[in-house]
């Protein structure tokens, strides 16, 4: 059975305030879900092929396709009318920084 001190240490890591009521609750609850991996270590699974889903699923994706040329003209209308611009596309606000979070 899992401690009452790992409970309180993985309350932490989670931040969650838990009462002692909570705490005596969590711990059974969490004994019982480890009780259950170790049933699911017995389970014998020679030959049997991975999975991460239980229905096949595929991703239905059109192919990109160019649909019409503009001209010229109607680039540039279209270009003057937003709000700023940079070689002749679009600009706007980067939304992840350079160590690739938000």
């Amino acid at each position: 059975m899992i401690s009452k001190k790992e409970v309180e240490h993985l309350a932490k890591l989670a931040r969650l305030g838990l009462a002692d009521k909570e705490l005596e609750k969590m711990q059974k609850e969490i004994a019982s879900i480890l009780d259950y991996f170790e049933k699911l270590k017995q389970v014998d699974i020679i030959g049997v092929e991975p999975t991460t889903h239980a229905v096949a699923l595929k991703n239905i994706m059109r192919a990109d396709q160019k649909r019409k040329e503009f001209d010229s003209e109607q680039r540039t209308k279209l270009l003057s009318a937003a709000p700023e611009t940079k070689d002749n596309y679009l600009k706007v606000k980067a939304i992840l920084k350079e160590n690739g979070s938000y």
